[in-house]
C-alpha cells in the first residue's frame, strides 16, 4: 500500500492505492486561508498539519487494515510558499502563499541585483514566487527576516513534522526562484541576491528517491508500522503529471479548473521566460516540464452564470451550442484577474467586444468557451516558442467535463485531447505513485502511467480555419487594448 498526502490551498485530500494502484480510499480536511491585507494571501502552518493529521485519521477509520499495511507515503503541495522557520524549527510568522501579491515591488528588485536569474531560474521573477517574498520579510519585518534560519515550501514543512528530515524535491524547489534549474541544484547566486546562503535552504532529492523515513512517535500516532520510506514527492502539478502519466517527454495535460495550465514534458531544460513560460524541474530525473498558466479558465463561465442568473454553466454552454451556424460571436478576453502567459501582465482586464442588440446570453457564452480556448491556443504558441514537443494531451479539471467546450479547445488547438478515467484524483493520486517509487526503486515508466482513455475530441479542420481567423482578431484586440490596460510592469530586458 502507498499514500499520496497533497497539501492543497483550500484543504489536504489524501489517497490510498494498493500495489495493482487501485484507490482503496481518500479522505480530505479543509484549510483556512487568511487575507489581513488587500493582496495578501497567508496560511498557519499549523493548520497544515492539523488537516493532515484529521484526513489520516479519517482514511484510517474506513480503511484500518489498508491503511496501516501502508509501506510508502508521497507528499505534494501547492508550490511557492514561504515557510520560515528559526533554529528550532519554530515557525516565526504565517506562512506567504504562491497567490499573494504584495512582493510586485521586489520582483523587479530581484532581477537588478541578479541580472542573470532569467537564465539560472528559466522564469520572469513574479511575485507569486517564493524569493521575492523573503525580500519583502527583510524589508517590512526585519527581525522575523534576522531570526529565519530555514525556508521550506508547504509541503516540506510537512515532512519536517513526519521524518524530522528539512528535505525539498527539485520540482516544487524549481518554484522558488532560488534553483539552478538546469543544474537541479541550489544557485549560489540567487541565494545572495536575497541575502541567504545554502544553510537556509532544504537538503534536495529527486521526487521519486526516498526523502525519510516516519520517525517512529509519529508513526505511532499515525497509525502506521515502523519504516515506512516518505518520497521526495512534487509540486502539485508536477504530481498531478505523475497522477496521469505526464511523465515522458511529449506528454502533456491541459487543465480546464478555475484557471487553466497547460503543461508538457520535456527531456531537457527549455526556457522562455520573454513569454511567461514557466520552466521546472520535473519530479523525475533527468526530465524538465514547461508550464503556461492562465489566471481565469473556467472561472470565466461562473462569473458569466452569475452576471447573467443562468441556471447553471451547462445551461450557458447549451444556449452557445443552439446558436446557428455561422452566427456572429463577440469576441471576450478573459482577463478577469489579469494575466500570466504571455503577457505576465496583472493589470490586463476582461472585454467583451463587438456587442449589438442581437446578441444574447447565448452569443456571450459562446465567447467566453472560445476566448479562453484562445488563451489556451496563446499558451501553445508560448510553448512550442520555447522548443516544447507536444505529442499527446489528456484533459482534466472541472471545466473538461464540458464536452462541447472540449471541442471547441481541441478545434482551437489544432489537437486531440483525451479525457482519462479517474484523472480528476490528481496530484494526491501522483504523490501515492511517487511513494510507490521510492520504496520500491521501479522504473517510472511502470508505474506512471496514463489512465484508460474515456473518450477523445479530434479537431475539425474547417472549423479551425475560421477560430484561427478570429483568435488572430483576439490577439490584435489585446495588443490595441493593452497600453489602456496598463502595460505590464516586467518587460524582458
Amino acid at each position: 500500500m502507498d499514500l499520496g498526502i497533497d497539501i492543497g490551498t483550500s484543504e489536504v485530500k489524501v489517497v490510498l492505492i494498493d500495489d495493482a494502484q487501485h484507490i482503496i480510499g481518500q479522505a480530505r480536511s479543509a484549510v483556512p486561508i487568511s487575507r489581513p491585507q488587500a493582496l495578501w494571501s497567508e496560511q498557519d502552518p499549523a493548520d497544515w498539519w492539523h488537516a493532515t493529521v484529521d484526513a489520516l485519521a479519517q482514511l484510517r477509520s474506513a480503511h484500518p487494515t489498508e491503511y496501516t499495511a501502508t509501506r510508502g507515503i508521497g507528499l505534494s503541495g501547492h508550490m511557492h510558499g514561504a515557510t520560515l522557520l528559526n533554529a528550532n524549527d519554530e515557525v516565526l510568522r504565517p506562512a506567504i502563499l504562491w497567490n499573494d501579491g504584495r512582493s510586485h515591488a521586489q520582483c523587479a528588485e530581484l532581477e537588478a541585483r541578479a541580472p542573470d536569474s532569467r537564465r539560472i531560474t528559466g522564469n520572469i521573477a513574479m511575485p507569486g514566487f517564493t524569493a521575492p517574498k523573503l525580500m519583502w520579510v527583510e524589508q517590512h519585518e526585519p527581525d522575523v527576516f534576522r531570526r529565519t534560519t530555514r525556508v521550506l515550501l508547504p509541503k516540506d514543512y510537512v515532512r519536517l513534522l513526519l521524518t524530522g528530515e528539512a528535505v525539498s524535491d527539485m520540482s516544487d524547489s524549481a518554484g522558488t526562484l532560488w534553483l539552478d534549474v538546469a543544474k537541479r541544484a541550489w544557485s549560489d547566486t540567487m541565494l545572495e541576491a536575497t541575502h541567504l546562503t545554502r544553510a537556509h535552504m532544504p537538503r534536495l532529492v529527486e521526487g521519486s528517491d526516498a526523502s525519510g523515513h516516519l520517525l517512529p512517535a509519529i508513526a505511532d500516532q499515525l497509525g502506521f508500522q515502523t519504516g515506512v520510506v516518505v518520497a521526495g514527492g512534487a509540486g502539485d502539478n508536477a504530481a498531478s503529471a505523475a497522477g496521469i502519466g505526464v511523465a515522458a517527454p511529449g506528454t502533456a495535460f491541459l487543465s480546464l479548473g478555475t484557471s487553466g495550465v497547460y503543461f508538457v514534458a520535456n527531456a531537457a531544460y527549455s526556457p522562455n521566460p520573454a513569454r511567461a513560460v514557466h520552466a521546472f524541474c520535473h519530479a523525475f530525473p533527468g526530465t524538465w516540464h514547461q508550464m503556461t498558466v492562465m489566471l481565469t479558465a473556467a472561472s470565466a463561465l461562473r462569473w458569466l452564470r452569475t452576471l447573467t442568473h443562468a441556471d447553471s454553466e451547462a445551461q450557458l454552454v447549451a444556449e452557445a451550442e443552439a446558436l446557428p451556424t455561422g452566427a456572429p460571436v463577440p469576441l471576450f478576453l478573459p482577463y478577469l484577474s489579469g494575466e500570466r502567459t504571455p503577457h505576465n501582465n496583472p493589470h490586463a482586464s476582461g472585454v467583451f467586444f463587438g456587442l449589438t442588440h442581437d446578441h444574447t446570453r447565448g452569443h456571450l457564452a459562446r465567447a467566453v468557451l472560445e476566448g479562453v480556448a484562445f488563451a489556451f491556443l496563446d499558451g501553445q504558441q508560448a510553448l512550442l516558442d520555447g522548443g516544447a514537443q507536444i505529442d499527446t494531451i489528456t484533459l482534466v479539471g472541472g471545466g473538461s467535463r464540458s464536452a462541447p467546450w472540449a471541442q471547441v479547445l481541441a478545434d482551437t488547438l489544432g489537437r486531440q485531447l483525451d479525457r482519462r478515467s479517474g484523472a480528476e484524483v490528481g496530484a494526491a493520486l501522483g504523490a501515492a505513485r511517487l511513494g510507490r517509487l521510492a520504496r520500491t526503486r521501479e522504473g517510472v515508466a511502470a508505474v506512471c502511467t496514463a489512465p484508460p482513455i474515456t473518450d477523445s475530441f479530434t479537431p475539425d479542420a474547417q472549423r479551425g480555419e475560421s477560430l484561427a481567423a478570429r483568435h488572430e482578431q483576439f490577439q490584435r484586440l489585446y495588443t490595441h487594448l493593452r497600453d489602456e490596460m496598463g502595460a505590464p510592469k516586467d518587460k524582458p530586458p
